[in-house]
């Protein structure tokens, strides 16, 4: 079917004008064909804006959710290049994407780090989606690791057990290349028994789920690092507070981003995530003030 130039223009317009915020250098800018032989992984990160990672749902998935009154319709890559961040999760939310993920994925191909869901929102998971993901990962060069949201219930109960998550280890190395594991991990859980878990994963993502409890995050972040010390420490900082369904304060706001700033500086965790693009064209101030925190601070050398 012949596509409306009505409806095509404005959005190409729209990434032209995305993409001057941030150098295409930034991204992985490959938009390319599918490659039968998957090219090496991006460069080592260097500076800050390599270190900083966007949540990514399908557009307007929290539309009517968690107190949000406005409509979004922002993508995943769209919200990345708004806010000038060259890499991206994308977690599976309600069933979105739907299965399979190539046509949905190519405009991934131009991030330069991807991360995927193996256990979506809500800790939902399952063999048909996992073998989907991990046949991506053969298709995408740029495509690193593999996350695993709402893992843990609040009573310790895990999405997958020790010996699945040993299963899914075997399963890693796709086209000679090994990718990482990644889990969530919120404030409120470090009193439960995860070690088991824990130790299997590479990548930790560290979240606060009620705004509130951000005075605590140095002391709470401090006992994720004893709690599992070999793996690699990543930040979550929520753009809106989805713990009381309502804004993030801005001043809360800026207490993630000084102490991640901080904590990248010293070496203590290797990145940060902001939550979550499906938010990101509403004209929050949070994301606003983000936004401009990441063309300050992005291209200082780590």
């Amino acid at each position: 079917m012949k596509t409306s130039p009505r409806i095509v223009l404005p959005r190409r317009r729209f990434l032209r004008t995305l993409s001057a915020s941030v150098p295409l250098a930034a991204f992985g800018a490959s938009c390319r064909a599918e490659q039968t032989v998957p090219a090496p992984p991006p460069d080592p990160p260097r500076t800050v804006r390599d270190r900083l990672w966007l949540w990514g749902h399908e557009a307007g998935s929290h539309n009517g959710q968690f107190g949000i009154k406005q409509t979004s319709r922002i993508t995943p890559v769209e919200a990345a290049v708004y806010l000038g961040i060259p890499n991206l999760l994308l977690i599976r939310y309600d069933g979105r994407p739907a299965f399979p993920f190539d046509q949905y994925a190519i405009p991934f191909r131009a991030m330069k780090r991807v991360v995927w869901s193996l256990t979506g929102a809500g800790g939902v998971t399952s063999d048909e989606e996992r073998k989907h993901v991990l046949d991506l990962a053969a298709k995408m060069p740029n495509l690193v690791g593999f996350i695993m949201d709402d893992f843990f219930q609040n009573t310790g109960q895990a999405a997958l057990s020790v010996e699945d998550l040993q299963n899914i280890r075997k399963r890693l190395t796709i086209a000679g290349r090994k990718r990482d594991l990644w889990v969530v991990l919120y404030a409120h859980q470090l009193g439960l028994p995860l070690q088991a878990h824990l130790e299997l994963c590479d990548k930790i993502t560290f979240w606060t789920w009620k705004a509130p409890d951000l005075k605590n995050l140095e002391a709470h972040f401090a006992a994720a690092e004893k709690l599992a010390p070999k793996a690699g420490k990543i930040l979550g900082c929520y753009l809106w507070n989805y713990g009381q369904s309502r804004p993030m304060p801005l001043d809360l706001m800026k207490v993630q981003c000084d102490l991640g700033l901080r904590w990248l500086r010293e070496g203590r965790i290797e990145g940060m995530i902001f939550l979550a693009s499906c938010i990101c064209d509403l004209e929050l101030e949070t994301v606003d003030w983000t936004r401009k925190w990441i063309a300050e601070v992005g291209d200082q050398a780590l």
